[in-house]
């Protein structure tokens, strides 16, 4: 087995580390809104030929947006998945998303 030639005669510190497989941690956010307090805006993206529509930053935990993703879904008969601030529904189905989030009293900019 070949050794790694970086680490031949190195001397790492605690705060250095020769395994680039570890991945930098995420910004978890925990602060928790009120839906009236939320500025939301959505996005469109083309995945392999079908479109994406993405709304975003919510400021929930992530059971309670998980809850409100599995309320949307049932409501506009569609898929879609969290990301970690954000909704991402399958089509393109912003005003129906909109009237929905506003029932529930979300704002957007």
């Amino acid at each position: 087995m070949k050794k790694n030639l970086f680490e031949m005669g190195a001397d790492f510190s605690d705060e250095w580390s020769s395994d680039n497989k570890e991945k930098p941690k995420k910004k978890i956010n925990t602060e928790v809104k009120e839906p009236e307090k939320h500025q939301l805006h959505f996005a469109k993206e083309k995945r392999r030929g079908k479109v994406v529509t993405i709304v975003k930053p919510f400021y929930l935990s992530s059971n309670d947006l998980k809850a409100l993703l599995k309320t949307l879904k049932k409501k506009l008969g569609t898929g879609g998945t969290v990301k970690d601030d954000m909704l991402e529904f399958q089509g393109e189905i912003q005003e129906n998303l909109k009237m929905q989030l506003e029932k529930l009293k979300y704002r957007f900019k």
